[in-house]
C-alpha cells in the first residue's frame, strides 16, 4: 500500500455548500491564567496597568487583572478548533469580524468560545460563510458575541 501525504488530513474537505445554518463548531475552553495575560500585553505592547497590576484594579474595586478585549475576541480563533482542517483547499479569505464585549473577564476566568453558522450567502463560484462568535464564562454569563466572516469556493464541478 502507498503513501498519499493528500489522503493525511484531519477530518473530510468541506466547500461552501456543504456547511449548514445552525451548525456550531465549538473551541477548546481556557482559563484565563496571569501567563496568558503577560504573554498578551507583551504581544499587544498595551501597557495600561488594568491589564497587568492587581493592586491597581484593587484600587479600582476590580477583584483582579481585567482582559483586554481583544484577548477576549482572540478566543474565538477559528484556527484553535476544527473548522481550518474542514476548509483547506477551499478557504479563499478570512473577511471580517466583529465583537461585542459584553462582561468583564479577570485572571483566573474559564471562557468557552464557540462559532456557529448564522449566514450562507452564496455566489457564483463562492459563498461567505458568516459566523456567530460567542465567548461565555465559567458561570455561563455571555461576555462577547462578535461576527466572523469567510469567502469559501464552491465544490469544483465533477
Amino acid at each position: 500500500m502507498s503513501f498519499d501525504p493528500a489522503a493525511h488530513r484531519l477530518a473530510p474537505q468541506r466547500w461552501f455548500e456543504d456547511f449548514t445554518l445552525g451548525e456550531v463548531f465549538n473551541l477548546p475552553s481556557r482559563t484565563m491564567t496571569e501567563a496568558i495575560f503577560l504573554a498578551f500585553q507583551a504581544a499587544s505592547g498595551d501597557n495600561h496597568p488594568i491589564h497587568y497590576d492587581v493592586e491597581f484594579c484593587r484600587a479600582r474595586g476590580l477583584p483582579q487583572m481585567l482582559a483586554h478585549g481583544f484577548q477576549v475576541a482572540i478566543q474565538t480563533a477559528a484556527g484553535a478548533g476544527l473548522f481550518p482542517f474542514l476548509v483547506e483547499d477551499s478557504l479563499k479569505a478570512f473577511l471580517d469580524q466583529s465583537s461585542r464585549f459584553l462582561a468583564p473577564v479577570f485572571v483566573g476566568d474559564t471562557l468557552y468560545p464557540s462559532l456557529r453558522v448564522a449566514r450562507l450567502d452564496g455566489q457564483r463560484s463562492t459563498g461567505v460563510l458568516g459566523m456567530e462568535s460567542t465567548v461565555h464564562n465559567q458561570r455561563g454569563v455571555r461576555v462577547m458575541e462578535g461576527t466572523q466572516r469567510y469567502l469559501l469556493r464552491r465544490r469544483p464541478a465533477a
